[in-house]
């Protein structure tokens, strides 16, 4: 199992657009993928799961991830979650 804590530096935070690519990058791989906002957990292929974390700016999200590919899959999660703008 591969954890990572990431500290969200989007400014509007664990906005629509971050879920959907948070949601779309999960999907590319077969390893099992949860977000972790304080007590809240939510699967990453679910993007009302995603968004319901309610994460904002400064908040840290930790990453579970396991399964066959999950060392690319938490490398790929990490790099949206923890970049400062909208990725596209």
């Amino acid at each position: 199992m591969q954890i990572r804590e990431i500290r969200l530096r989007n400014v509007k935070g664990l906005h629509a657009r971050v879920a959907a690519r948070v949601v779309k990058v999960s999907n590319r791989f077969k390893s099992r993928a949860i977000l972790v906002v304080g007590e809240r957990r939510a699967s990453a292929r679910s993007i009302m799961a995603v968004l319901m974390l309610a994460a904002a700016m400064g908040a840290t999200v930790r990453l579970e991830i396991e399964g066959p590919d999950e060392v690319q899959a938490v490398e790929a999660l990490a790099a949206v979650l923890g970049a400062p703008g909208d990725l596209r």
